[in-house]
């Protein structure tokens, strides 16, 4: 599929001549898979940038979702001085920002000044699985599909609001249904059309289950492309709907209701573009049976970065469709893992994902767990048939605190992405959790203020 949106230095020059753009987004994206740079003029970018690269602050990795620096990191501290790491622009993925006027987006590698990479940064977390991949002949593809709930009030009422008592788009289950989906066509098209606007092309939009739970698919593609999309994207979503006086949470439990997820869709090829997940007919090749016994193996041990927030696991219910079960079946949404397609499009699909996940590090954890699969040549156990979440299979981890303590006692974690990432997203675990060890929540004065 052609990606129209991607400019080269040479479009770029030419757009800033003309005044057609006048302003370059250089992005990062950190531990919570958020976009984070700086707005440059396009000048400074084609004058300084390109040839020089450029500088950001290191605690961008060592904070937490309300920017605040915090403890246990190795790599910035008040010790360490807080000094800067290299923000080093990856050219391929120049494109132009079409909700936003004159503006252009480009993603950074991280690296430290002597130019080696900065190894939590995720984007750097995802490159170091695909060279191992490399290494083998092997090249990863994979779609991400995000669902959000889109509320009629803006992010500033909902803010004032404590986010109780917010309008929902649709008022009823849209699931499926072109009239629902019709109520919010306008924002959704905008999205959709952006977005194609932006390099990362789209497939459809559908509604869901929840009250204004809608979701938009995009094509596959090289996995890093995936990541970097789903980033713009999710970042992008939520600009346009505050342009349009809405709010949109990705958060994977907002209430009661069904959840946010993001299924991750991914398959192998050969480096000459030959799939690999088939044994050329209707079945599947002795090397993907190897890599999802290894997702099997691995995924109660990497569920952290799969669910890497306390909200996350409250997705994990009975008859959910979000699933409980370590298990894997032939299109059977009940399981973890769910094997899908035929020939050429055979894929796996994690459904364990919430709408919070960081794609860098999902695609990562997916790679390197299919990688302990093929390494150590792991039997497949037969597909599950029937209703999983009624199965003895293991079950997915229940908090936070279960995965953070699987994936510090995990040697696959350790052998496949090293010490220094595995301690480094312990600790913002951590303190995720301590965080709301520590808070005092509406749950507990509602059942405590009276009558207790």
């Amino acid at each position: 599929m052609q990606n129209t949106g991607f400019i080269d230095l040479d479009t770029l020059r030419t757009l800033a001549a003309s005044g057609e753009v006048d302003t370059v987004l250089l992005a990062m994206t950190d531990m919570q898979g958020r976009l984070q740079g700086k707005r440059l003029t396009v000048h400074h970018f084609l004058d300084e940038v390109v040839p020089h690269k450029a500088e950001g602050c290191n605690y961008l990795l060592a904070v937490d979702v309300e920017m605040r620096t915090v403890d246990g990191y190795d790599m910035a501290s008040w010790e360490r001085g807080y000094g800067d790491f290299v923000f080093k622009p990856d050219l391929s993925t120049l494109r132009l920002i079409p909700w936003q006027p004159a503006t252009a987006l480009v993603i950074c590698d991280l690296e430290w000044e002597d130019g080696t990479p900065v190894l939590p940064s995720p984007r750097q977390i995802l490159r170091a699985q695909l060279e191992r991949l490399a290494e083998r002949g092997l090249v990863a593809l994979a779609g991400t599909e995000l669902e959000f709930l889109v509320f009629k009030d803006s992010y500033e009422d909902a803010w004032d609001k404590g986010y109780r008592g917010l309008t929902p788009a649709n008022r009823y289950n849209v699931d499926y249904s072109m009239l629902g989906t019709a109520r919010i066509e306008p924002l959704l098209r905008r999205i959709r059309n952006c977005m194609d606007g932006a390099g990362i092309p789209v497939e459809n939009a559908k509604g869901e289950c929840n009250l204004g739970q809608h979701e938009i698919n995009f094509h596959y593609g090289e996995a890093l492309v995936t990541a970097d999309g789903h980033s713009i994207y999710k970042n992008g979503a939520k600009e346009i709907a505050a342009q349009e006086g809405c709010a949109i949470t990705f958060m994977p439990k907002f209430d009661e209701r069904e959840g946010n997820s993001c299924h991750i869709h991914l398959s192998l090829r050969d480096r000459d573009g030959a799939p690999v997940f088939s044994d050329g007919g209707q079945g599947m090749s002795a090397l993907f049976e190897h890599f999802l016994a290894g997702q099997l193996a691995c995924l109660r041990e990497f569920s952290l970065l799969f669910a890497p927030n306390i909200n996350a696991y409250k997705r994990y219910a009975r008859g959910s469709f979000a699933p409980t079960a370590v298990a894997w079946g032939h299109d059977n949404r009940t399981c973890a893992l769910r094997v899908i397609g035929h020939g050429a499009s055979l894929r796996v699909e994690n459904r364990v994902p919430g709408g919070d996940v960081n794609p860098y590090l999902a695609l990562a954890a997916m790679i390197a767990a299919g990688l302990h699969g093929i390494d150590h040549a792991l039997p497949l156990e037969e597909a599950f048939v029937g209703n999983a979440y009624a199965s003895d299979k293991p079950h997915v981890p229940g908090t936070l605190r279960e995965a953070r303590e699987l994936f510090l006692d995990s040697a696959a974690a350790r052998a496949a992405f090293g010490e220094d990432v595995v301690t480094h997203y312990a600790n913002m675990a951590r303190i995720e959790i301590e965080a709301f060890d520590a808070a005092v929540t509406d749950w507990e004065r509602v059942r405590n203020f009276e009558r207790l």
